[in-house]
């Protein structure tokens, strides 16, 4: 049995992408597959999962030298479990940047393309079967597009990605703008976590320089009832700062996904010097706004430099 999975602080992208690629092993060749999550779901996830009547996966437990293994959504080993090395990796799939590290026993199966979702480069490696793929298949992997798009909204989307997602509503008469919107809403209400959560919530380590980053964005429609909590999230940070080993800061951005801008928070005078280096801003509080930033993957992680 393959086991698949995406990256830590699993996404809508990172959670779908895993479970239709076990979905079409499993109903068109010879393998057998099961999707799992490396962590908790948010709540535009449980949304979907919900909407279309789909299982959350189960947690990934410890790997060994007898599993095989397809990760999708990620090529980079600071976002995979620290036992990734005992098992067999066979396929990775994803949209990101190659980041190196990672080793396998044989030649695999990798495909990387320059799309804005996992799942639109799902939908190319089986269209020519996509007509018997069910309704809730097929609104699984436009709600993972739709996702990372923000609803065309980010950057990182290509018109391949706005013609997949229109091609796959017209299948399933959906209006794309309130499903978005409904996405959204549901992704926005964070009212019952904790601010460490908040902080964990979608999150990524990035190398940078000789210092470890962990990247932390918010997307929500309400960016107003995190920004409100930014002493508590600011503390958190620190706490979680001191009990993790290898990382040296925590950026934290809550991005307004109809404003289209960022607020980061800019607490201490490390990340001010990043900030103002990266962003040609000059910081003066502990918050700093960047127009029309949206994207982590495009937009905010490429654009990353330390102070000189």
């Amino acid at each position: 049995m393959i086991k698949i999975f995406g990256h830590k602080s699993p996404d809508t992208d990172a959670t779908g992408s895993a479970i239709l690629w076990a979905w079409y092993l499993n109903n068109n060749t010879s393998y057998k597959a099961n999707p799992f999550v490396l962590g908790k779901l948010n709540k535009e996830t449980i949304f979907v999962l919900d909407k279309w009547n789909i299982p959350e996966p189960e947690l990934l437990g410890s790997l060994n030298e007898s599993d095989e293994v397809i990760i999708v959504d990620t090529n980079n080993p600071q976002e995979l479990p620290s036992d990734l090395p005992k098992a067999n990796i066979v396929k990775i799939i994803d949209h990101h940047m190659l980041a190196g590290g990672l080793s396998t026993r044989t030649p695999i199966d990798m495909t990387l393309r320059p799309v804005a979702c996992t799942a639109t480069i799902i939908y190319d490696l089986v269209e020519d079967k996509i007509d018997s793929f069910p309704d809730k298949v097929l609104g699984l992997m436009m709600s993972c597009i739709l996702s990372d798009t923000l609803a065309f909204r980010s950057p990182t989307t290509t018109p391949h990605d706005k013609d997949v997602i229109e091609k796959l509503a017209s299948k399933l008469n959906i209006n794309i703008e309130e499903y978005a919107n409904e996405m959204f809403k549901a992704k926005s209400d964070v009212s019952d976590f904790s601010d460490s959560r908040l902080v964990l919530l979608d999150s990524k380590k990035v190398a940078l320089g000789d210092k470890n980053i962990r990247v932390s964005v918010i997307e929500t429609t309400t960016p107003e009832s995190i920004l409100e909590r930014k002493e508590g999230i600011i503390k958190a940070s620190e706490e979680i700062l001191g009990d993790e080993d290898g990382v040296d800061e925590i950026l934290f951005f809550v991005i307004d996904i109809f404003k289209e801008e960022a607020t980061i928070f800019t607490h201490n005078q490390f990340i001010k010097d990043i900030v103002s280096e990266s962003f040609g801003v000059a910081v003066e509080n502990d918050t700093e706004v960047l127009l029309g930033i949206l994207s982590r993957k495009k937009q905010i992680i490429p654009t990353l430099k330390l102070p000189k």
